[in-house]
């Protein structure tokens, strides 16, 4: 179903591949809530790594 532009309400969001800059610019970064940023699955450290290695070279 093919809708025109001129047949949408001035509440419907129109998608587009540009952003609207006014609505970037009056962006309240103030509202944006807290977090606290964890790493799930670190990588080892070179230490334990080598650790692995003589263990594996150990058996």
């Amino acid at each position: 179903m093919f809708h025109s532009k001129a047949s949408l309400s001035p509440l419907t969001a129109i998608m587009s591949d540009k952003p609207n800059m006014r609505e970037i610019s009056s962006f309240d970064k103030t509202k944006l809530k807290k977090t606290e940023t964890r790493v799930k699955n670190p990588l080892p450290t070179k230490e334990t790594i080598d650790e692995e290695r003589k263990r594996e070279q150990s058996h």
